[in-house]
């Protein structure tokens, strides 16, 4: 039966391939747009993977993601360490100020300030320079993308041409003299400023004055310790929020997915794929059933059930479904590696590949609804006419 199938299937070579075609566009539409969506929600949150000393963030009850600046009091520090389950906890000081290049230019950056002691919350990465540099007088860590984009001199000094900052160069962060000690590599984030790490106690002295400056607190909890229980604690002795974090990954994932209008943009393209697949299934299916009408009447003719018929037809599905699935991902896969070259976000995860399947199946399933109707109601007696 499966040998009768693909022989019918494959005997119409000009239908077979436009249908297996139809179907790689919709599975490469389907699967990329889904990709580049999980790359970009997952970039969101990268910045919180990249802090991965911490078990808890500690916040106001009001902030919403990771930019989302709503200083506490610095008292809260010290309620936090007093929590039962809590093995560390240190300050970070995290806020948008401006910064004056060494020719003159002006930048809006993000300046993350870690703490002093044991600088939890730093880069992941150093490519030069040494994490413990920012300790020295005035010291500033940059980013390698940033230094090579946001933080490119448009001059150089001494007669130079353009350049990139280097280590060594002086930066004036609000009305603040700075170093750079260090180039590091972190994660790229779905916001595009640049960051400055330095200690948090020079970050205080640099930040404009407010009665609050204390922007999260990091924690760790005791082995054998519940993290989400600890947090409950938390939030009950200081009256903050206090996530895991992959809560406040979710907590920012959510509120970038509400906000920017990702989720629908991506949500229509993917579905005019889903769509794509099903008028191109269904239209390829529907001309390969009337085309091979005759051959399915004979077969009725000499006995074969309806049942039979079914699975013939459904065998036709899931070859070509398997196809078109299998080419439009690997198009797919290959369009990605060239897209994060390039920058853009790409992630293609089990769960994509998943989702890609079961646009196609039900493409295809819906598809064969009509041609089944066909194949199923066809009088025998077809094969007697003309």
């Amino acid at each position: 039966m499966i040998r009768t199938a693909l022989e019918m299937l494959l005997g119409d070579r000009a239908r077979y391939f436009g249908l297996v075609v139809g179907l790689a566009f919709a599975a490469l539409l389907i699967t990329q747009q889904a990709s580049i969506f999980t790359g970009f929600t997952e970039r969101t949150a990268s910045w919180i993977r990249d802090t991965a000393q911490a078990d808890l963030w500690i916040m106001d009850t009001q902030t919403e993601f990771t930019e989302d600046r709503k200083p506490i009091q610095s008292n809260a520090l010290q309620r936090v360490r007093g929590v039962a389950g809590i093995e560390w906890a240190v300050p970070m000081y995290k806020a948008y100020i401006q910064v004056r290049l060494p020719d003159g230019t002006r930048r809006n950056v993000r300046m993350v300030g870690i703490d002093d002691a044991t600088l939890a919350g730093a880069p992941p990465i150093m490519l030069e320079g040494r994490l413990e540099d920012l300790r020295q007088d005035r010291a500033v860590i940059v980013d390698v993308r940033d230094v090579n984009d946001a933080l490119r001199l448009t001059r150089g000094m001494e007669g130079e041409g353009p350049r990139a900052l280097r280590m060594g160069d002086r930066l004036d962060i609000n009305d603040h003299d700075a170093v750079v000690v260090g180039v590091a590599k972190r994660s790229v984030e779905f916001f595009w400023d640049a960051v400055i790490y330095t200690t948090y106690s020079r970050a205080l002295r640099m930040a404009p004055r407010e009665r609050k400056l204390m922007t999260f607190v990091l924690a760790r909890v005791s082995p054998g310790s519940d993290a989400k229980e600890v947090a409950r604690r938390v939030e009950a002795a200081t009256g903050l929020a206090a996530y895991t974090s992959e809560g406040f990954e979710e907590l920012s994932k959510g509120f970038i997915l509400r906000k920017t209008g990702i989720l629908e943009n991506f949500g229509v393209t993917i579905m005019l794929g889903f769509i794509i697949g099903v008028l191109v299934a269904a239209q390829m299916l529907h001309n390969f059933v009337v085309e091979n009408q005759k051959s399915f009447a004979a077969m009725k003719a000499m006995g074969a059930g309806n049942g039979y018929l079914l699975r013939l037809v459904s065998v036709q599905v899931a070859f070509a479904a398997a196809m078109g699935l299998g080419i439009g991902l690997g198009i797919a896969a290959i369009s990605g590696y060239f897209l994060e070259q390039s920058g853009l976000a790409f992630q293609m995860t089990w769960q994509v590949v998943v989702l890609g399947a079961v646009g196609i199946l039900v493409c295809c399933l819906m598809a064969a609804v009509f041609s089944l109707r066909r194949v199923l109601s066809l009088d025998p007696a077809v094969v007697f006419k003309g």
